[in-house]
């Protein structure tokens, strides 16, 4: 879909994250030209691994930078493989040869830099720049004013939030409204590929279940490192940064106890991050005037539906789709966009933190209930209303 106008809005995006960038490809895609403004000096993805589910997937397909995916992901043959905690004994597993079959797309775990690296190749040479940081946004009837920490300022017809958990944009939208935390932190750690245990290099996507604690892993960047992201109990001096770091001691003590070869797994890490989940309950409202949220910024999301990035990228494909098709009345266009994908998002926010207590159950009957619910499962299929989503397609029949 392309557009034809007169006068070219001037588009800030703020934050030049995965979703940030998306934004700028998506509206790049529909002839429109965004500029992003980023704090960091230079683009990257901290953190480590993303599941690339079909949803996500067919939407950089339609960007054209599939290829550049398959460069760096891996396909995965198991998927939602739960194991329990002392013994490894699976508990459930799906086969993923009939995800493209089903879904359209396979699914692929991949790095958050590289898919940051994917997102960026579809966007104009020019649209970011770097060590721009947002400290303020004036909102008026015509757009809004950016001030940056450099004493800079930058006027836009339209202004969209991609900034994170913390978002200036969000707290010009709606005022101070502080995250809780979840009581939960959540340590990320790689191993290469050539020191893990043969268990954790196959294609599969494996969670280890149990009491207070869950912990995943993955094959990434073409299957040369392993990614690891574990949950647990927070304690009083855990911190919101995905740059703050534990010892390997303390993430191992976390699982003392627990299946030897998982042990052997974390042995094999370095340095563990570790930071806290922040808690957001969903937002009636995201856009005000010329100016909206996305990704993080609107609704923040547990992990444990791996669908913080994939929402992200679908909010970016619906935000450009709504503002191309009515230039003439932006707000209306950000108001289209929050109703397409407000109620979408609050329920991925629902189920993904429900998952966190069914994951963390203490062994008992409550346990084996769960357990046995596992097995009579079939995921692939229960997920069919987010796997099998097309949010382009979405934004069309809302528009009829």
């Amino acid at each position: 879909m392309s557009v034809s106008f007169a006068h070219q809005p001037r588009i800030a995006v703020v934050g030049g994250g995965i979703g940030g960038l998306a934004a700028a490809a998506f509206l790049g895609r529909a002839g429109l030209r965004a500029t992003v403004y980023e704090q960091a000096p230079e683009l990257g993805e901290v953190g480590a691994g993303l599941v690339a589910s079909p949803n996500l997937v067919l939407l950089l397909r339609r960007l054209g930078v599939l290829d550049r995916l398959l460069e760096c992901a891996v396909p995965i043959e198991v998927g939602w493989e739960f194991r329990r905690w002392e013994d490894g004994r699976v508990l459930s597993a799906e086969n993923l040869d009939a995800c493209e079959r089903l879904y359209g797309e396979r699914t692929y775990t991949v790095h958050r830099a590289d898919l940051l690296n994917v997102v960026q190749a579809a966007i104009p040479e020019g649209s970011v720049r770097l060590g721009m940081r947002c400290l303020a946004v004036e909102i008026g009837d015509d757009g809004a004013v950016l001030t940056f920490a450099d004493g800079s300022r930058a006027a836009a017809d339209v202004v969209i939030g991609a900034d994170g958990v913390h978002s200036t944009v969000r707290a010009a939208l709606i005022g101070p409204s502080p995250a809780t935390f979840s009581g939960l932190c959540a340590f990320r750690a790689l191993v290469p590929a050539e020191r893990a245990p043969d268990f954790a290099r196959r294609l599969a996507h494996t969670l280890w279940i149990g009491p207070d604690h869950h912990l995943v892993h993955y094959p990434i960047s073409a299957g040369k490192m392993i990614n690891i992201v574990a949950f647990a109990p927070a304690g009083q001096d855990v911190v919101e940064s995905w740059s703050a770091t534990a010892t390997k001691e303390e993430f191992l003590a976390e699982f003392e106890g627990w299946d030897p070869r998982l042990r052997e797994l974390l042995h094999a890490s370095g340095t563990p991050g570790r930071w806290a989940l922040l808690d957001r309950a969903p937002l009636e409202r995201w856009s005000r005037g010329r100016v909206t949220l996305l990704g993080d910024a609107a609704h923040p999301m547990f992990p444990f539906f791996a669908q913080g990035a994939a929402q992200s990228i679908e909010d970016a494909a619906v935000l450009a789709r709504c503002l191309a098709a009515d230039l003439a009345d932006p707000s209306g266009a950000l108001l289209r966009y929050q109703s397409i994908r407000r109620e979408r998002t609050a329920r991925i926010q629902a189920v993904s933190h429900q998952r966190a207590d069914l994951n963390h159950l203490a062994d008992g009957p409550e346990q084996q209930a769960r357990d046995a619910s596992l097995r009579d499962s079939d995921p692939l299929a229960a997920n069919g209303w987010i796997y099998g989503y097309d949010a382009e397609q979405a934004e069309m029949e809302a528009s009829r």
